[in-house]
């Protein structure tokens, strides 16, 4: 039985009052409103948040992630942060791939595939995420893209190093943009991606692993979303910098 993860991505949002005063926020909730948590819940603040908010949330179930690291674990590398820093931290889950990383950022698959593996190095969990633009939809290349993303990005990895990363499917055309996938869009795609790791992994790895819906999950669509067979969470982007919200779509994960 694979385990959902309700992880929130701030993005550069927040100063360090207002990140604190959220974080607080989420894991009293889930402590007060959540007898029976069937997800792990992860925080994805901006950097400066995280030595903070690390001691802010011990002892709780919330887990802490980190929005980008280098692939090196040290060296000249001005304004990067290693996955072993990261580690110190007390992180567990790190992003990898994010669409804004690779739009504006201009990180490719080979990039992605060497962070990935840093990651994994460092006994931490990477969410490598892909999704194709809305051109990308448009021309009908939808699986090729999300295809080549694992093949070039993720599928160098053994079954061992497989099984500890999660995928993130974020269709890139319903971010932030007033367009919304449905729910058969967003089944089709996690159904697929399933299959291309089973094709390559087997039955029991694809079984296991857990592919997470980016396509701005709400309160509202989040538990008809949730219910699809192959959606096993969500990365929340605007829904996670509001406690309510977040919570509401924690609460919306069935046993």
């Amino acid at each position: 039985m694979r385990k959902h993860i309700i992880a929130g991505n701030w993005k550069m949002n927040l100063n360090l009052n207002e990140g604190y005063s959220l974080a607080s926020e989420i894991k009293g909730m889930v402590i007060d409103e959540i007898t029976n948590l069937n997800a792990e819940v992860v925080l994805f603040p901006p950097f400066i948040h995280l030595a903070g908010i690390k001691k802010l949330i011990e002892g709780s179930a919330v887990m802490l992630g980190a929005q980008n690291c280098h692939y090196k674990d040290s060296g000249a590398f001005t304004g990067e942060i290693s996955p072993k820093m990261l580690k110190e931290l007390g992180v567990k889950y790190v992003l990898v791939g994010h669409s804004e990383r690779r739009q504006y950022n201009f990180e490719n698959n080979q990039i992605l595939a060497m962070k990935v593996s840093a990651v994994l190095s460092n006994n931490l969990h990477p969410v490598y995420c892909i999704g194709e633009t809305l051109n990308e939809r448009e021309n009908k290349n939808e699986f090729i893209v999300n295809q080549t993303q694992l093949n070039e990005g993720l599928f160098h990895l053994l079954p061992s190093q497989i099984k500890e990363t999660v995928i993130a499917y974020e269709p890139v055309w319903a971010i932030g943009t007033g367009i919304t996938a449905s729910v058969a869009q967003a089944a089709e795609m996690h159904n697929f991606i399933r299959k291309l790791v089973e094709e390559k992994y087997g039955t029991q790895v694809a079984d296991e692993i857990r592919i997470l819906y980016g396509g701005s999950m709400k309160p509202d669509n989040a538990a008809q979303l949730l219910s699809c067979n192959d959606i096993d969470g969500g990365l929340i982007g605007g829904a996670s910098l509001e406690s309510r919200s977040f919570v509401n779509i924690v609460k919306a994960v069935k046993s």
